[in-house]
């Protein structure tokens, strides 16, 4: 049994024991997603995310394989940019000393058909062989004359468009090469990384995409120039075969059985029109 005094000392509160307030903890701040990919990295056991350099060099050795094609079709473009370079220069295609002598000698009547084909065979440019076609139809009616310029145009045309369709080529199958490589990249990112049990791994299956994605790019990078250039080369030679075509009618003018025929209409006038002096002595006589 229990005293009167520990009964006593249990009914009685004992004093509150004052405790002294802490300090109050600051909440934890969400990491920033920067510091993402650091502390996935630094966690044990975590994959390591390769980062795709979008360097040149780095592209080109994440290429693998698929750089062959790619360098092929870039040397390819190259060739034939500098070839349609050089052979679509104006001054080449339309020589503006030969033009202006060859057409200056036509309309003053001072070249004959021989000396004016042995002209244009020397030269041997395309508008030279384009002339070449015409003066062998020299007295010929207007019609037959221009149907032998546009059967030589035909022919120097063709020969300006040589190699065109190579990059028009290019342009068009290097993009698909890039959708392809993606697209292989991708089937063999996917297989490794259900290989490895990894699904759930963004970081890992976000580094694959992207490395198969390099293809695409160099892909595109190849087809965009080669895409400009075709559509300038296509541009410049509409505007030669305008030149050219403007400079023919001259020469059918000068050569044809009509032009031939005007032309000597208009010596016979200049010949039995009396000059100043003449008409001068008529009129004397006539007083």
């Amino acid at each position: 049994m229990l005293s009167g005094d520990a009964l006593t000392a249990q009914d009685t509160p004992s004093e509150a024991v004052p405790v002294e307030a802490s300090e109050p903890v600051p909440a934890e701040s969400p990491p920033s997603p920067s510091t993402i990919p650091e502390a996935a990295a630094a966690k044990p056991g975590a994959p390591k995310v390769s980062k795709i350099s979008t360097n040149v060099i780095d592209m080109i050795d994440a290429l693998g394989v698929w750089v062959v094609p790619f360098a092929l079709a870039s040397i390819i473009f190259l060739w034939f940019t500098v070839d349609r370079l050089v052979m679509l220069r104006t001054g080449r295609v339309i020589p503006r000393p030969f033009v202006q002598r060859f057409l200056r000698l036509l309309e003053d009547g001072e070249m004959e058909q021989d000396e004016a084909l042995e002209v244009c065979l020397e030269n041997g440019s395309p508008i030279a062989n384009i002339f070449a076609h015409a003066v062998r139809k020299w007295g010929k009616p207007s019609v037959e004359v221009e149907q032998a310029i546009i059967d030589g145009g035909e022919r120097q045309v063709s020969e300006l468009r040589k190699n065109l369709r190579v990059l028009h080529g290019i342009h068009t199958i290097t993009p698909m090469l890039g959708l392809l490589g993606t697209v292989w990249g991708m089937l063999d990112s996917f297989s490794q990384i259900a290989f490895a049990g990894a699904m759930g791994q963004t970081d890992q299956l976000a580094s694959g995409i992207a490395l198969a994605l390099v293809t695409t790019v160099v892909g595109l990078l190849i087809a965009i120039p080669a895409l400009i250039m075709y559509m300038y080369f296509s541009g410049k030679i509409d505007t030669l075969v305008m030149q050219m075509d403007d400079l023919s009618q001259r020469v059918v003018y000068c050569i044809s059985a009509e032009g031939l025929v005007g032309r000597m209409g208009r010596a016979k006038k200049m010949m039995n029109s009396p000059t100043k002096g003449d008409g001068e002595a008529v009129a004397a006589r006539k007083r």
